[in-house]
């Protein structure tokens, strides 16, 4: 096919990867072979070797298979960023186990519904997230939990690092189950593995990680993602990039989404690069994090880079060690582009992903021409077009359409739902769900969503979900979950209710409602109440009609305070 972005590729960028048909563990292990003595890991000042993080991923891997984890057995974990979890990542991949990373943040409700969907016997967690785990009793084929400590990877107390705590003795402030099993972490990684130890043979294209996402519709899914998707997606990544073992990477996204798995954990790995991380975003840290250790890549999502504009003194912290600045996960407007820009010296690039694809698979040029409000250009070995709507043709630039992709990185399809995997995958073609459309040089733009995912600070949101929640609510006749536009976290979550006959409530009580069984991204910040709600001919609600009513709101709003200015 035609492919007019090439010509824009930075010149260092191939237009074509010869991709290693390898397990994904060898990533680290190769690195490690090639400079084992180079840092790997920075948590807080503490620096560890690669020597060092592949020796303690053979460990782990040594001690799962002690444990009983064999090749094809699902291993969960419910870390924040921590060198443990880099450990036990390939690990997980060294025993031929799969991986099921799931976010912390999670309610008792969503884990227990990804741990039995998945099959997880194991969870690897620390304790701040035991109770919630141990809290699942017998609902979930739960029979190991392997816990580690944040201390163990701080060279200094914990009790300095504000907001994260530990118990100091697990088993007494946490109810045992029966039928399960507490292991230690540092048990496993301080026992050397056997002389004889070697990685479990895998074929690159079985399944290493299990990511649950909404997909393209509706509730969460399984995606199954292979040695071979993140391979290859790590060798874009650092193509795409130029990485080197010269440098450094902040990572602050979560490792257990595929953003941050792939770009800042597997991509620098193969790069052998240090990776700077911190287990969770906090503006302040993060500016004093990159005052100190000077890397050279940073990977957020828009609402963090506000964050940090809007630190009141962030003009004392040297920022000017970051060269590329990767942004994706929601749009990146000029207003937060420049200004970030202005405070590092970097560029911001913008990017496009999806986790059926491992994650980013375009982007603007590092170097090259940069347009505002674009994705950028598809990486080596990725071709994109846009298709009518009804999937039957191709269309030409700048006409909308729905955007279609081949990689090498596509998914392997969704776990146990071979019909919706046939639905997406068409041909060989990952048919993406967002509309929009390309322009005369090979640069794709996103107007609008096929489907009504919601994006919330980069992470998504499935109304589905919270539709069902609100027709649980014993007073609630009809209600619907809609995205509206926010200027910080890119969309926020509006839902509106219609109250049964003779009851009466409040917002407050509503959210309440909502805490209580969602996790925090996923809670409405408002509820407002109708006697009624707009409707088709057949009686749907029309989500998007009410969407486009608080589209014209903003905008009204926006030109009454520009007059009054």
């Amino acid at each position: 096919m035609e492919r007019p972005w090439l010509k824009f590729y930075d010149k260092e960028v191939p237009h074509h990867i010869d991709y290693p048909r390898i397990p994904l563990y060898r990533l680290l292990d190769d690195t490690a072979a090639r400079m084992p003595d180079a840092p790997c890991t920075c948590f807080f000042g503490r620096r560890q070797t690669y020597r060092r993080i592949k020796e303690a991923s053979d460990r782990f891997a040594a001690g799962l298979r002690r444990l009983g984890v064999q090749k094809g057995d699902r291993v969960a974990l419910l870390l924040p960023n921590l060198p443990q979890f880099i450990v036990a990542y390939y690990g997980i991949l060294k025993v031929g186990a799969v991986i099921v990373p799931l976010n912390p943040l999670y309610t008792e409700r969503e884990l227990t519904f990804h741990l039995t969907d998945s099959g997880a016997e194991t969870v690897v967690t620390i304790p701040m997230f035991l109770e919630k785990v141990v809290a699942l009793g017998g609902k979930t084929p739960l029979r190991r939990i392997i816990y580690t400590r944040v201390a163990d990877a701080l060279p200094f107390p914990l009790s300095l690092l504000q907001g994260l705590r530990e118990g100091k003795d697990i088993r007494k402030a946490v109810h045992p189950v029966e039928g399960v099993s507490w292991v230690r972490f540092r048990d496993l990684v301080r026992r050397p593995a056997p002389a004889d130890f070697r990685p479990e043979p895998v074929d690159p294209d079985e399944m290493a990680a299990l990511l649950y996402s909404g997909g393209t519709t509706g509730v969460a899914k399984g995606i199954m993602l292979s040695h071979f998707n993140f391979v290859a997606n790590a060798h874009q990544v650092v193509a795409w990039g130029a990485l080197t073992d010269e440098q450094s990477i902040l990572a602050v996204l979560p490792f257990f989404h595929g953003f941050g798995m792939s770009v800042t954990m597997n991509a620098p790995i193969l790069a052998g690069g240090e990776i700077v991380m911190l287990p969770r975003f906090n503006a302040r840290q993060v500016a004093q994090t990159i005052h100190k250790y000077k890397p050279d890549f940073f990977i957020g999502v828009p609402t963090m880079f506000v964050a940090l504009s809007n630190l009141p003194d962030i003009g004392k912290y040297d920022l000017k060690s970051v060269k590329g600045i990767f942004v994706g996960a929601a749009p990146l407007t000029r207003a937060i582009k420049e200004e970030f820009e202005a405070k590092t010296g970097g560029r911001m690039i913008e990017g496009y992903g999806l986790t059926e694809a491992v994650t980013a698979i375009a982007a603007n040029p590092y170097h090259g021409v940069h347009k505002i409000g674009s994705i950028g250009i598809p990486f080596p070995d990725v071709d994109m077009k846009i298709v009518s709507l009804d999937g039957t043709q191709d269309l030409p630039p700048y006409e909308q359409g729905e955007i279609v992709l081949r990689s090498p990185t596509v998914m392997l399809g969704y776990y146990k739902m071979p019909e919706e995997t046939a639905r997406t995958i068409v041909d060989g073609w990952l048919f993406t769900g967002d509309i929009g459309y390309m322009d005369e040089d090979g640069y794709f733009y996103i107007t609008d969503r096929k489907k009504e995912l919601i994006i919330v600070g980069g992470f998504n949101v499935f109304p589905r979900e919270i539709d069902e929640l609100i027709y649980q609510h014993p007073k609630v006749k009809e209600g619907i979950t809609v995205g509206v536009p926010d200027p910080y976290k890119g969309e926020r979550i509006k839902v509106y209710i219609v109250l049964k006959e003779g009851e009466t409530a409040t917002e407050e009580e509503f959210i309440a409602y909502f805490r209580q069984h969602l996790t925090p991204y996923k809670v409405p910040s408002e509820v407002e109440f109708r006697t009624e709600l707009p409707k088709s001919a057949i009686g749907k609600i029309l989500r998007r009609q009410l969407r486009e009513e608080e589209i014209r709101k903003a905008q009204e709003s926006r030109k009454d305070a520009d007059s009054r200015e």
